[in-house]
């Protein structure tokens, strides 16, 4: 079976475990990557009940618990088949909604147990920490702009998770630049400007920033969003000065709630409804 994005991130995590970058980006794929959890039962109504297996932790005397998942549908069922004899039910969800899910219940995650080179179990506490990561929210403010510049040195770790994340947003902007903006308190920082975004999706466009800032390993405090119509005089500067971020071409699809492109595959993965995970 050929590699997954999330196999890559595992390999690239493991041989270098002192590198807390690749370490966040791991992270950022498991939460990015729709997840097949097996569950114990049928799901009924919003109520999804996780197969969860336990383990005798012999530094802690304790009982480790973990919910499965699976980064395919294949992987999925090759551990089912030598796991128990009846076909168990799954739900694909977002690896953030069950991370948020489970969060604070004690329950970490089982994530391509035995079936792949990034089988690994991971910790109630990893969850609970990925959990509050995604749950940081982009301060709200406005900034009087007065100058731009080239973003010269801007970090590749930076450029490449916004890639990573802005790939999934066609259709929401015409395109983003990224300069280095003064304002009028004589301040300066990163700024990236969207073009043209579609009325609604400023948050998700935010939020998104936010988290490829969060998890691009670099010692920057923050990134300023801003929108701008293609009409204002400003863009011309901005298009001139700056690095071009092009959306993809928009796909036929369904979008989560953000706009975000989702992939619909079995009970519990509607955004606007989160599981409950039992």
């Amino acid at each position: 079976m050929a590699m997954t994005p999330l196999d890559h991130a595992h390999t690239d995590m493991m041989e270098n475990p002192e590198d807390d970058a690749l370490r966040l980006k791991f992270y950022q794929r498991l939460a990015d990557t729709t997840l097949f959890l097996l569950l114990s039962r049928e799901p009924e109504g919003a109520v999804l009940d996780p197969e969860v297996l336990e383990f005798d932790n012999q530094d802690t005397a304790n009982i480790d618990r973990y919910a499965l998942v699976f980064d395919t549908e294949e992987r999925l069922g090759s551990f089912a088949a030598s796991y128990k004899n009846d076909a168990l039910p799954y739900a694909a969800l977002p690896g953030r909604v069950i991370a948020q899910s489970i969060a604070g219940q004690g329950v970490g995650l089982a994530l391509n147990l035995d079936v792949a080179v990034s089988s690994i179990t991971l910790p109630a506490a990893a969850m609970d920490w990925l959990a509050d990561t995604l749950d940081i929210k982009p301060e709200e403010g406005e900034r009087n702009l007065v100058a731009i510049a080239p973003p010269f040195g801007l970090p590749d770790g930076l450029i490449e998770g916004l890639e990573e994340k802005l790939v999934t947003a066609a259709g929401l902007a015409s395109h983003a630049v990224f300069v280095k903006g003064t304002y009028s308190d004589d301040s300066d920082g990163w700024l990236l400007a969207f073009i043209d975004a579609e009325p609604g999706a400023e948050q998700a466009l935010a939020r998104a920033t936010h988290e490829a800032l969060v998890f691009s390993g670099t010692d920057l405090a923050a990134v300023d969003v801003a929108f701008f119509a293609s009409n204002d005089p400003i863009c011309e500067h901005l298009d001139h000065m700056g690095l071009r971020y092009e959306f993809p071409d928009p796909e036929a699809g369904e979008r989560d709630e953000d706009g975000f492109e989702e992939v619909h595959a079995g009970p519990g993965s509607d955004p606007t409804k989160p599981p409950i995970l039992n």
